[in-house]
């Protein structure tokens, strides 16, 4: 790491694109595949994508066999064609946050370079990839740094557009690629890929009275892109399921931003403390843009203003509701790492070795704490299915049956390279069930777009016990908390094949099956 540390510190002097983006994908790249998937995230969104895989439905995302409409589909798209190209890996499973992490960091370098100078570039690069909540959100399975990758690339894509025509360049391409970059962010996330990076620019352009650029944002044929690319897959979605829109429009964007009825609810200055914490021990260097001649420098104050609106509308978004997860503040990281890059360039030129000194220690130290996240974050994990699975993998077999017990283990499927949805046993009569922010609610509210298959897969215990009494081919492995066996009171009177400390796993042969009391009056399907 102390040598990876050094020839980062040594990019200060480079001007190669290659050498600056190529040396941030190693480090972000290099160590995701170390650590099991973590719960719930994703195990969620990688099963999502296994799912992909397996079924050949690349169209409407399943979580156990029934679709899942939290989320639009690129993720999947992405995570599920780095297994198909790579196999069934950690690693693949979380392509689609690497790649979200790099080019990120690349278009930041890019325009940096552009439009201030290569020097500012790298060191905003390389203060962008070593904050520890950037490093962590670029190995994490979920759809957080996707969304703050694609809000991150219009935003700089539209400034691209908008300098361009200032300065009477060539500028159609810029904006036709800026709206095709806003489709794919309402694919990664939804309505936040257009609205927070259209809002950035707007609120940029009213502030610099640059009112014909307003036509930049407003395009005829930048809108057309956007529709042809960002509309098609929801408009199938609500062809084949007439309820998708009301589910994913109204539902989880406009009541889930307005409720407080779900998890995480923190105060509305939460994101601040988040921000300087989590991308310590750059975060103290930003002090140095508190004044006020940072701040009238006319040559400089386009690409300030830009990054300045950028992180406090972003940052306000986000703070409103009253339910905050970390991730979501992702998209301030760019301005904030460029806050922090050039001042500390400007005093690199006043006085290179000692602020040289500083910048490759606060590189060294921002390196440790990443890679002790990760090492951290690994060690804690005990939810993983990925021990248990590992040991009976060998012993799975496609005709087998996975059952999980009054909860659902998200990368079970994975980690068994099950081909078919999981039999899921609890209450599902409970009238509470739409009430609680859960996994139930999850598979619940999927079952409501596919009533079929939640019939065949999510079971009562009495609707279980009759399956499993006609049960004729292959095993059943029965999946459940440890000690949370109250639904089926007799399978803890059955020695099991596996366990670990919060875990146990049973395998109910067909010859077992046959024995069990629950089943000596009932009819087989023999």
């Amino acid at each position: 790491m102390a040598t990876f540390a050094k020839m980062l510190a040594r990019l200060i002097r480079t001007d190669s694109a290659i050498l600056v983006i190529g040396a941030a994908a190693i480090w972000l790249a290099i160590i995701a595949g170390v650590r099991p998937l973590m719960l719930p995230d994703e195990g969620r969104y990688v099963g999502v994508a296994w799912e992909m895989v397996t079924s050949g439905n690349w169209l409407v995302p399943l979580l156990d066999g029934m679709p899942f409409f939290h989320k639009p589909p690129l993720f999947y798209w992405i995570s599920a064609l780095g297994m198909s190209l790579f196999g069934a890996t950690e690693w693949a499973g979380r392509l689609a946050s690497i790649f979200a992490g790099v080019v990120s960091a690349g278009a930041l370098y890019l325009f940096i370079r552009r439009y201030r100078n290569s020097q500012v570039a790298t060191v905003a690069t390389v203060v962008l990839v070593t904050q520890p909540m950037f490093f962590a959100g670029a190995q994490f399975a979920n759809l957080d740094m996707l969304v703050a990758g694609m809000i991150s690339l219009t935003i700089l894509s539209g400034a691209d557009a908008l300098f361009r025509r200032e300065q009477k360049l060539p500028y159609l391409a810029a904006v036709l690629r800026t709206f095709a970059l806003a489709a794919l962010g309402v694919l990664a996330k939804g309505l936040i890929g257009i609205v927070l990076p259209g809002g950035v620019l707007f609120f940029w352009i009213l502030w610099r009275r640059s009112w014909l650029s307003l036509r930049v944002l407003f395009s005829p044929l930048g809108i057309l892109v956007f529709l042809a690319l960002g509309l098609p897959w929801f408009f199938w979605m609500q062809h084949i399921y007439p309820g998708f829109f009301d589910y994913f429009v109204v539902y989880h964007h406009f009541q889930r931003f307005a409720q407080t009825g779900f998890n995480n609810q923190m105060p509305i200055w939460f994101y601040v403390p988040v921000v300087l914490l989590c991308a310590l021990p750059w975060s103290p260097w930003v002090a140095r843009i508190f004044n006020k001649a940072y701040w009238t420098d006319a040559e400089q104050g386009p690409i300030r203003s830009l990054m300045a609106i950028w992180l406090l509308l972003i940052l306000a978004f986000f703070s409103l509701p009253s339910s905050k997860l970390v991730g979501y503040i992702l998209p301030v990281l760019p301005p904030f790492a460029y806050f922090v890059a050039e001042p500390f360039v400007a005093w690199l030129e006043r006085d290179r070795k000692r602020a040289q000194g500083w910048y490759a220690g606060t590189l060294a130290v921002a390196m440790a704490i990443c890679i002790a996240l990760v090492a951290g974050l690994t060690l804690k994990d005990k939810a993983s299915a990925k021990p248990l699975a590992a040991s009976i993998r060998p012993a799975f077999t496609a005709d087998d049956q996975i059952v999980m017990v009054d909860g659902y283990q998200y990368d079970l499927p994975f980690y068994l390279r099950s081909t078919k949805p999981s039999w899921v046993i609890s209450n599902w009569l409970d009238p509470e069930i739409p009430k609680r922010d859960d996994w139930r609610k999850e598979l619940f509210d999927a079952g409501k777009f596919d009533p079929a298959t939640a019939q065949a897969v999510l079971l009562t215990p009495a609707k279980f016990t009759e399956k499993l009494c006609q049960h004729q081919s292959g095993s059943l492995w029965l999946w459940s908390k440890s000690g949370g066996t109250a639904a089926l009171s007799w399978l803890k009177e059955l020695p099991t094949v596996g366990k670990s400390t919060k875990h146990s796993l049973w395998q109910l042969t067909p010859e077992v099956i046959r024995k069990l009391p629950v089943c000596a009056e009932k009819p087989t399907g023999g």
